[in-house]
C-alpha cells in the first residue's frame, strides 16, 4: 500500500444544469477566472476541539467534474480525509422571468443533485446562479435550498471581459466556508474514532498498528490542509503511545527489534520510500528498527515544512545516540560494524538532507546558528564510530576496531567508506580529519567556539598518536589559551599535561616556552578540583614537586625578568593597617601568602606596591627562601616614612628571574569613563610617624616684589642623624633654581647644589634646617603645588637609601593688598596707602614706612609720615576693616624717576599666638611639638571665632578640631588648657614678616591750583573774609568775586619742561540751586610755570545759608605738533580747589510791609 503523501489536494467538484453548459465557451471563461483565484489564502480554522485559531496561509484546491469522481465503497483501511470532495458546486443558468421553467424543470434537477451530494458524508454544497434573476426566481431558490440556515445560493454576475476580483469575493468566501465546514465535520468524526480506538487499548483484539494507521490518517489530512503543526502533533502523540507500549513490553504487533536488510546500514535515514513502511505496519510485521525510523522521518519532514529544520538535527542526534545504544545490546545479531556504519551513514545523510531543505527554506539568526550547531554535532557523532584509535581520552567515545578484522561475505556492511577505514589506517586518518574539519566549520558558523576548540584538541591527540610530535606540541600549546575563557579547566590541564609530555619526549631545552607551558599547567592544576584529566602519574605531589624544582632552575637561566600576571597557585592577602617601625623611619605591613600547590615553592622576594595621590608609590618588601603549602604570614618593610590612605595596587613574588605579579587595582586613566559599582579597592592605612624626617615649605619671612620669588624649605630630621639629604622641588609651570639656593641661617653647613637638587650633609637628630630656593614667577595662581622628592640616608643605616615623595602647597599670593592714592600739592606729593587683607584671615600690622632705596642718589628727597590717628603699637586688619597710612614726599629738584620702597611689617594673627613658645620645654609634648603646632594652627585657620576674645583679653580659646590619632588628640586637649590659661601680650612677642613693595613716583605735567575769592567791593581787591568793614552778603545781591588759577610744572617728566607754555581751558561749575554765575564762566588761557591767571566774575546767591563756592575745572588743550597714538598729545593735568573747604554766609534779604486790618463796626 502506497503511503498517502502530502501531495494530496483539497477536492472541489462542480457540475451545471443544464449539463450542456459545461461545454460552452462561457463556462471556459468562468473556469479560467475561477482558477486564477486559486490557491485560497488566509483561511482561519477554529474547530470546537481547539482553543486557538489556526491560520492557513495558502491552500491548493483541485477542481474536478462531479461526473469524474467515482463513488467507491468505503475502505476498511483509514485513508486521508481529502480523498473525497469537501465541497460540491452546482452552476445554475436560467433566463429572466422563467419562473415556470424553474418550478417545472430546474428545481427538480437541483433537488436530484442535492440529494446525491448530501448522501455522502462530510461534504458541503453550494449553488451558483450564473445570470441575474429578477423577481421571485432567486428568492424562490433560496427558500427551497437554504433549509439549514446556511446560505448555499450565490449569485455570480460575470460580464464578458471583466476581470474585477471583487466579483469573486462572495463566491470565494462561500468556497472557504464550505471547505472548512466539511473538513471540521470530517476531523471531528475521525478524532472520535481515534478516541474510541484508544479507549479500547486494554480490550482483547486491540492492535497498535491499526490504531497507528487510523491516527496517522489525521496527520496526512492536516498535512494536506497545510496544518503542519497539527500533523506533527499526531506523530508526537503516536510516539508517546509507542513508548507507553514499549514500557509495557507488549510488542506482539511488531516483528523483531531489527531484521537487517541489504543497505540498511548505508541508506538515507529520512527516506520513507526505501521500504513499504505502511504495508509492514498493516501486516504487523514491521520491526521496531523500521518503525522508529519511519516515525522519525515523518516528523522531520513536517518540521522541515514548518521551517524548523534546526530542530531536525537535534532530534536525529538524540535518536541515533539512544537507539544506537539499544542496537549494541543485540550487536551479535547484526553484521559486524553494522551499528557504527548505520550511525555514520545516517548522520551524514541527515546533514545532506537538511542542506537540501535549507536551500528551499533559508534560515536566519538564532535558527541558523542552532542549525549549524546541530549539523556539527551529527558530524562529530559520525566521526567517532570507527577507527584505529586507543580507548582513552579523547578517543574514549570511539569503538576500537579489531587489529585483524575478519570480514567475510556473511558479515559485510554496505558502506564502503567504513569498510575502507577499517582495512586501511591511513584512509581512516584522512576520513577522521575530513569529518572533524567539517564539524569544526559547522561549530564556527554556529558561534560555538569551545566545541570547535575541543575538536582541534582531538586532532592534536591524533597527531600525537601518529607520532607527529612537532605538530602535536604546537597544537597542544596553542589550545589552552582558547579553553581558558570558557572555564574548561579539566580539558585545558589535559592539553597542557600532554604538551609537557610531548616537550619531554622531544628532549627540547626547558626555555621560556617550557616555563609558559608549566605555569599554565600549574594554573589548571590549582583551579581543577577533581583532577580527573590532569596528569598520568600516580604520585601527583612528586610530579608537581619535580616540575617546581625544574621551574626555579629554568628561571635562573633566563636573560631578562619574565613577568607572569595573576597566577592562581599563589594568593596574597594584605592587612588594612600598617605598623610603624618606631626605632627607625618606615613601617611594616602584615601579609598572608597562600600556596595552593601540594609542595613548597622556592622564592626569593615578595613585594607589595601601594599607590597614593599624584602617582606616589610605596614598596613593601621581604626576602624569602621558600613558600610552604598553605598559608604563610609575613611582615614586609617599607623604609619610606609617609602616612595616609593608600590603595593596594599590585603584589609580586620573585623566583630568580620569574616574577609572579597580581594587579589588585588599576588606576583609571583620563580617557576612561568614570566607573561606578564593581569591586572596591583594598585600602591600606599608614599612621603618621611624628619622629620621622619631614620637609616643610612656606613663603619666606622677607618678600620683596620685583625680585625673583623664593620658597623657604625646612628640614626636620626627627629621630634621624641624617648622613645626606637631597631635595628636589618640581611644580607644574614653575622652574626652580637649586644652584641659587642659600642657607637661611648663617650657622648651618654649606649647601651642595646641582642643576636639579639641593643636598645637605651630616645633620644631627632633632634638628631643623632651612634654606631658600628661588623659582620663576607663579603669581598667576593663588597657590603653588610643589612635588618634593627627598632622598636621604642615615648614620644608623647608611646602606638604606630612603625616598620620600611629598606634596606641599604654599601660597603665592600675599595675605595683604595695597592700594595707593596720590595728591599733588605744589612741590609736595601726598600718598595714601590703604592696606587690606586678601582672605578671611586677620592680619596684624606692626608698621608701614616709605623710604628711599640706598644708592639711588635721592639725598635731597624728603619723605614724611603723616599720622592719621593716635599712635598705637600695632593695628589689625580684618576682612571688613582696612588700615590707611599717609606720607608726603617733597622733592626740591622736581620729578622723581627712581622707585621708592614701601615696607610693611606684619604677621598673621593665628601665628601671633606663638603656640610653640607657650608650650616651652614641656616634657609631655616635646616629641610631638611639630605635629601639635600644625594641628593647632589648622584649627585657628578654619574657625575665626577665637579672634575677638583674643584681641580684647589676650586669651586664646582654640576651636574644636578633630584628630584621627588618639594619642595626639589627648595631647591636644592638654595643650588647649595651657593656651587657655596663658595671657598673650599686646602685641605678643615674636617674629614679624616683612614685605617690600617698590612704588613709582607719578609724574604730572601741569598742577593747577584754582581759587574763587569774594571781594569786599567791586572796586577793591581785598578779600571779603579778611575785611572787618565788609558789608554782609544777602541772597539775591550781586557779589563781586575773582577767579585765580596758579599753574606749576614742578612734577613734569623732565625739569626742562618748566620753560614750556600750554594752552589751557577753565570751566566754572554752575550750581543752579545755590549760585548764579555772571561773567566769564569758561575761557582759555596760556599757562606757564608758577604763572597766575585771574578772571573777575559776579556771583548771585539764590538763597540764604552757608554756601560752598562753585568748583573750577582746568584742562589742558592738545599740544600742536605732538602726536601720541595717532592723535594730538594732551598734557596730564591735576586741579585742586584752594577754596574747597571754604563756605560763605549769605543772609536773608530784609524789608517792611504795612497791613490795615478792619476791626468791624462798634
Amino acid at each position: 500500500m502506497a503511503s498517502p503523501t502530502g501531495t494530496h489536494r483539497v477536492l472541489v467538484s462542480y457540475t451545471a444544469t443544464p449539463q450542456i453548459f459545461l461545454t460552452s465557451g462561457r463556462w471556459k471563461q468562468i473556469q479560467a477566472a475561477l482558477t486564477s483565484q486559486l490557491p485560497l489564502r488566509n483561511i482561519h480554522w477554529k474547530p470546537a476541539s481547539r482553543t486557538s485559531v489556526r491560520t492557513i496561509q495558502e491552500l491548493a484546491v483541485t477542481l474536478k467534474p462531479l461526473e469524474g469522481i467515482r463513488d467507491d465503497h468505503t475502505s476498511q483501511i483509514p485513508v486521508t480525509l481529502l480523498d473525497k470532495p469537501l465541497l460540491n458546486i452546482l452552476i445554475v443558468t436560467c433566463e429572466d422571468g422563467e419562473l415556470d421553467s424553474y418550478r417545472n424543470t430546474i428545481k427538480k434537477q437541483i433537488k436530484d443533485w442535492h440529494t446525491t451530494v448530501t448522501s455522502r458524508k462530510n461534504q458541503e454544497c453550494t449553488i451558483w446562479e450564473l445570470f441575474h434573476l429578477k423577481g421571485s426566481v432567486l428568492e424562490k431558490m433560496k427558500t427551497d435550498f437554504n433549509t439549514d440556515r446556511r446560505e448555499r445560493c450565490v449569485q455570480l454576475i460575470l460580464p464578458p471581459g471583466n476581470e474585477n476580483p471583487a466579483i469573486w469575493a462572495e463566491p470565494m468566501s462561500k468556497i472557504k466556508d464550505g471547505i472548512l465546514c466539511a473538513f471540521d465535520s470530517a476531523v471531528a468524526q475521525r478524532e472520535e474514532e481515534v478516541k474510541r480506538s484508544e479507549s479500547q487499548r486494554q480490550m482483547p483484539g486491540w492492535n497498535f498498528c491499526t490504531f497507528f494507521i487510523l491516527k496517522e490518517s489525521l496527520s496526512y489530512s492536516f498535512e494536506g490542509m497545510n496544518l503542519f503543526e497539527e500533523a506533527l502533533l499526531q506523530y508526537d502523540e503516536l510516539e508517546a503511545s509507542f513508548h507507553h507500549v514499549l514500557k509495557e513490553k507488549n510488542l506482539s504487533w511488531f516483528g523483531t527489534l531489527i531484521s537487517p536488510a541489504p543497505k540498511d546500514d548505508s541508506s538515507p535515514l529520512l527516506d520513507i520510500s526505501k521500504k513499504p513502511y505502511r504495508d509492514l505496519i498493516l501486516a504487523n510485521t514491521i520491526s521496531v528498527f523500521d518503525f522508529r525510523i519511519y516515525v522519525l522521518a515523518r516528523q522531520c519532514e513536517l518540521l522541515a515544512k514548518l521551517c524548523r529544520i534546526n530542530e531536525v538535527t537535534g532530534k536525529v542526534g538524540a535518536f541515533l545516540s539512544g537507539f544506537g545504544r539499544r542496537l549494541r545490546e543485540v550487536e551479535a545479531n547484526v553484521p559486524r560494524f553494522f551499528v557504527e556504519s548505520w550511525i555514520y551513514s545516517s548522520a551524514l545523510s541527515v546533514v545532506e538532507q537538511c542542506d537540501a531543505w535549507s536551500s528551499a527554506h533559508p534560515l536566519e539568526g538564532t535558527k541558523l546558528a542552532a542549525f549549524s550547531a546541530g549539523k556539527g554535532e551529527l558530524l562529530e557523532l559520525a566521526r567517532t564510530q570507527v577507527g584505529h584509535l586507543p580507548t582513552k581520552p579523547p578517543f574514549s567515545c570511539a569503538t576500537q576496531a579489531p587489529r585483524s578484522p575478519e570480514i567475510t561475505p556473511t558479515n559485510l556492511i554496505s558502506n564502503t567508506e567504513v569498510l575502507n577505514s577499517i582495512e586501511d589506517s591511513n584512509r581512516f586518518y584522512d576520513l577522521y580529519i575530513h569529518i572533524t574539519n567539517r564539524a569544526i566549520e559547522m561549530y564556527a558558523k554556529a558561534g560555538r567556539r569551545k566545541f570547535a576548540l575541543k575538536l582541534h584538541g582531538s586532532l592534536a591527540a591524533l597527531d600525537l598518536h601518529r607520532q607527529r610530535l612537532s605538530i602535536a606540541l604546537t597544537t597542544y600549546t596553542s589550545l589552552p589559551a582558547h579553553y581558558a575563557p570558557h572555564m574548561w579547566t579539566s580539558l585545558e590541564s589535559f592539553m597542557l599535561s600532554r604538551a609537557l609530555d610531548t616537550h619531554s619526549s622531544m628532549q627540547k631545552p626547558k626555555d621560556i616556552e617550557w616555563i609558559h607551558i608549566l605555569l599554565s599547567f600549574l594554573k589548571a592544576f590549582t583551579e581543577n578540583g577533581d583532577m580527573e584529566l590532569l596528569i598520568h602519574e600516580d604520585d601527583r605531589v612528586e610530579y608537581v614537586s619535580k616540575m617546581v624544582d625544574s621551574l626555579k632552575d629554568s628561571a635562573a637561566e633566563l636573560d631578562a625578568d619574565l613577568p607572569h600576571p595573576d597566577h592562581p597557585m599563589l594568593s596574597v592577602r594584605v592587612s588594612s593597617i600598617a605598623r610603624l617601625a618606631n626605632t627607625k623611619d618606615g613601617s611594616f605591613l602584615d601579609v598572608t601568602v597562600q600556596n595552593l600547590l601540594p609542595c613548597a615553592l622556592p622564592a626569593d622576594q615578595i613585594t607589595i606596591i601601594a599607590g597614593g595621590r599624584d602617582g606616589e608609590r610605596l614598596e613593601f618588601k621581604s626576602l624569602l627562601e621558600t613558600i610552604p603549602p598553605g598559608k604563610t604570614r609575613l611582615a614586609l618593610f617599607c623604609p619610606t616614612p609617609t602616612h595616609g590612605i593608600y590603595v593596594l595596587e599590585s603584589s609580586e613574588i620573585r623566583i630568580s628571574r620569574l616574577l609572579f605579579q597580581w594587579t589588585h587595582w588599576k588606576p583609571p586613566s583620563s580617557s576612561e569613563p568614570h566607573r561606578t559599582g564593581g569591586d572596591s579597592p583594598s585600602l591600606i592605612r599608614i599612621p603618621r610617624d611624628i619622629h620621622a624626617l619631614e620637609v616643610r615649605i612656606r613663603q619666606p619671612d622677607r618678600i620683596k616684589l620685583g625680585e625673583r620669588p623664593s620658597v623657604l624649605v625646612t628640614i626636620l630630621t626627627g629621630r634621624n642623624h641624617a648622613a645626606k639629604v637631597a631635595i628636589k622641588l618640581t611644580a607644574p609651570g614653575v622652574t626652580f633654581f637649586p644652584l641659587e639656593s642659600t642657607i637661611y641661617q648663617d650657622d648651618l653647613p654649606t649647601l651642595e647644589t646641582s642643576s636639579d637638587s639641593t643636598t645637605l650633609s651630616d645633620i644631627p637628630e632633632r634638628s631643623s634646617i632651612a634654606f631658600l630656593q628661588p623659582h620663576t614667577d607663579a603669581s598667576a595662581a593663588m597657590t603653588l603645588k610643589i612635588q618634593v622628592e627627598v632622598e636621604y640616608t642615615t648614620m644608623a643605616e647608611p646602606e638604606v637609601t630612603r625616598k620620600l615623595y611629598l606634596r606641599r602647597t604654599t601660597l603665592t599670593a600675599l595675605p595683604i593688598s595695597v592700594n595707593v592714592e596720590d595728591f599733588f600739592r605744589g612741590t609736595r606729593l601726598f600718598s595714601k596707602y590703604t592696606i587690606s587683607t586678601t582672605s578671611h584671615q586677620h592680619v596684624r600690622i606692626l608698621s608701614a614706612s616709605l623710604s628711599v632705596p640706598p644708592d639711588k642718589g635721592l639725598d635731597d628727597l624728603k619723605i614724611v609720615s603723616c599720622p592719621t590717628q593716635p599712635r598705637v603699637a600695632s593695628q589689625t586688619i580684618t576682612p571688613s576693616q582696612s588700615v590707611n597710612f599717609l606720607f608726603y614726599t617733597e622733592s626740591p629738584g622736581g620729578p622723581v624717576k627712581e622707585s621708592l620702597d614701601f615696607t610693611i611689617h606684619y604677621r598673621m594673627l593665628r601665628d601671633e599666638s606663638r603656640v610653640d613658645q607657650v608650650l616651652g620645654d614641656s616634657s609631655t609634648v616635646a616629641h610631638h611639638r611639630s605635629m601639635l603646632v600644625d594641628q593647632l594652627v589648622e584649627a585657628l585657620t578654619r574657625d575665626a571665632s577665637w579672634v575677638e576674645m583674643y584681641r580684647i583679653t589676650g586669651e586664646l580659646v582654640v576651636p574644636d578640631h578633630e584628630c584621627d590619632n588618639h594619642e595626639l588628640d589627648q595631647l591636644l586637649s592638654q595643650v588647649k588648657d595651657i593656651l587657655r590659661n596663658h595671657r598673650h601680650g599686646n602685641p605678643a612677642e615674636g617674629h614679624w614678616r616683612e614685605i617690600i613693595i617698590p612704588v613709582d613716583v607719578p609724574h604730572m605735567n601741569i598742577v593747577a591750583a584754582a581759587r574763587i575769592r569774594i571781594l569786599s567791593t567791586p572796586f577793591s581787591s581785598a578779600d571779603h573774609s579778611q575785611d572787618d568793614d565788609a558789608l554782609p552778603l544777602y541772597a539775591g545781591q550781586p557779589i563781586s568775586a575773582s577767579l585765580t588759577i596758579q599753574t606749576s610744572f614742578h612734577w613734569g617728566s623732565a625739569p626742562e619742561e618748566r620753560s614750556r607754555r600750554y594752552t589751557m581751558r577753565f570751566d566754572v561749575e554752575e550750581i543752579a540751586r545755590d549760585w548764579l554765575v555772571s561773567g566769564r564762566k569758561r575761557g582759555d588761557f596760556v599757562a606757564t610755570h608758577d604763572g597766575i591767571y585771574t578772571v573777575p566774575m559776579t556771583l548771585i546767591a539764590l538763597h540764604h545759608g552757608e554756601l560752598a563756592l562753585p568748583k573750577v575745572t582746568v584742562n589742558a588743550l592738545p599740544t600742536p605738533g605732538e602726536v601720541t597714538m595717532r592723535s594730538m598729545a594732551i598734557p596730564s593735568t591735576e586741579t585742586y580747589q584752594l577754596h574747597g573747604a571754604e563756605k560763605v554766609l549769605v543772609l536773608p534779604r530784609g524789608g517792611r510791609s504795612t497791613f490795615v486790618v478792619g476791626m468791624g463796626t462798634g
